[in-house]
């Protein structure tokens, strides 16, 4: 607490909060006690993502709750946005040579993706991934259209 007084911070942010669902009663009220006394004691801004659960889990504090405005993120569609956001991930992929994707490619991404964007990223990585261990040091259309997501046999048949 003192290092983020000491830096300033205004504001944290917590990714896959509907994680605290995972413990006990008692392990859920320390932690969104928590969340509260920190916004309280530093005065700053909480920003929470995670899956519909989220909402669940920060809900079990009202006073916390009360503090939130929710928002609900649209799965992406094909559309210039979409063009955009691949693009840019495309542009800060660190490979040696540049990654341009065709309609085609783009429709399949988004497809295979079902236009969540954690499935996107994930997607991207692995094909990057790939890129480099070819050689290729590139995304291009062939990769993406031949890529398969892994199958988790384990869950597969739970």
């Amino acid at each position: 607490m003192r290092i983020m007084e000491a830096i300033g911070v205004q504001v944290l942010v917590i990714d896959e909060v509907h994680n605290i669902l995972a413990g006990s009663y008692r392990e859920q009220r320390v932690v969104l006690n928590t969340l509260r006394f920190l916004s309280n004691r530093l005065q700053i801004s909480l920003v929470c993502f995670g899956v519909n659960e989220a909402r669940e889990a920060i809900s079990g504090d009202v006073q916390l709750a009360r503090r939130f405005e929710q928002f609900t993120l649209n799965r992406w569609a094909a559309d210039e946005q979409f063009e955009a956001l691949v693009a840019s991930i495309l542009r800060n992929t660190p490979l040696r040579n540049p990654s341009v994707l065709s309609p085609n490619s783009l429709r399949w991404m988004l497809q295979v993706t079902e236009g969540i964007t954690a499935n996107i990223f994930h997607l991207i990585n692995n094909l990057a991934v790939e890129a480099v261990e070819t050689g290729r040091e590139q995304i291009c259309d062939e990769a993406v259209e031949s890529w398969r997501p892994e199958i988790d046999m384990e869950a597969a048949f739970a």
